[in-house]
């Protein structure tokens, strides 16, 4: 009995470490971002482009790597049926398609503190009540709180320093958005659940590929290729973009939200404003506000309730079923 609890038990302890590196991650991208636009004047739709092949190359070579090294993984995913993977490859890509286009054209529409708060706070109530309808996964009275809080902490954070104009086009963009991202979360946990979540770094791959397809069309229409004076830089902070918070960060997305509950992975995932905040602060000599530091400190208890209420959770089903 003792010798199984640890095994049992790694799986949902990793793949909280893996969301939370991942929300973290995916903080760092706004940054790096806003570094490309200050030099050159690379659009964020050629910036996504350029994120989803840089991500889909780095992938193709770990992958290539790890063939050589480890056959049995390749055995792990053609294990998994074939009609459930092609369906599973495509509603992946698609999703990461549409909620990074409708996100930016959100962004477009009604400015970036709008169309963050409503996109990130609009999903962990879909994901929430997705997850409710078709797993039979519940909140319960903690996890309802913590959810509030955290979109709390979300609105306080991103709308307290800044003056925002909200416009209605612009919102319901952003509950697109929302929606194709909590589609994603919902099929990679109900997959997981199914033992049918495949492998992470293959999932992944394959998103990139198909949103680098979708994406290409809207990319040269808005300019494909940057011009700057300062080549070098551009070509590392792309480096950086398609390396750290897209290749890395999926691929821990998607292995962790296999195991979690739905609803605490899109609560975890509002790390990537804190994130991205912290950033602001510390790197891009941005002012510190009580609006920063009071969303912050209501993200991460929300976050850190939710995780422990996971983890405990997990303890809780492991016991009930070691044999006796």
């Amino acid at each position: 009995m003792h010798s199984s609890s640890p095994a049992a038990a790694t799986p949902v302890g990793r793949s909280l470490v893996c969301l939370i590196l991942a929300g973290v991650a995916w903080g760092t991208a706004g940054a790096a971002a806003s570094l490309v636009f200050a030099v050159s004047d690379l659009g964020p739709l050629a910036l996504s482009f350029w994120r989803c092949v840089g991500g889909l190359a780095l992938l193709l070579a770990v992958l290539a790597v790890r063939g050589r090294s480890r056959a049995g993984a390749a055995t792990a995913v053609a294990a998994e049926p074939r009609r459930r993977r092609l369906v599973r490859i495509a509603a992946t890509g698609v999703g990461l398609t549409f909620f990074q286009s409708a996100y930016f054209a959100a962004v477009e529409a009604t400015g970036l503190a709008v169309g963050t708060v409503v996109t990130l706070g609009a999903g962990p109530v879909l994901i929430a009540l997705g997850a409710r309808l078709s797993m039979g996964e519940r909140l319960g009275r903690g996890g309802t709180l913590a959810v509030a809080g955290a979109l709390a902490g979300l609105g306080v954070l991103v709308l307290g320093s800044d003056g925002a104009t909200v416009r209605p086009v612009g919102v319901a963009l952003a509950v697109l958005s929302a929606a194709g991202y909590a589609a994603i979360t919902l099929l990679t946990r109900w997959l997981g659940r199914e033992g049918g979540g495949g492998d992470s770094l293959s999932t992944t791959a394959w998103a990139f590929a198909i949103g680098s397809v979708g994406l290409l069309p809207m990319a040269v229409g808005e300019g494909l290729l940057p011009h700057t004076a300062d080549p070098a830089r551009v070509v590392w902070l792309l480096v950086y973009v398609a390396a750290v918070p897209t290749a890395l960060a999926y691929a821990l997305y998607f292995a962790g939200a296999a195991v979690v509950r739905a609803a605490t992975v899109s609560v975890i995932m509002l790390l990537e404003p804190v994130s991205a905040a912290l950033i602001a602060v510390t790197v891009l000599d941005e002012s510190l506000t009580a609006a920063t530091v009071a969303g912050t400190l209501l993200l991460l208890s929300a976050v850190t309730g939710l995780a422990v209420a996971e983890a405990r959770g997990a303890a809780l089903r492991r016991r009930a079923l070691a044999p006796v």
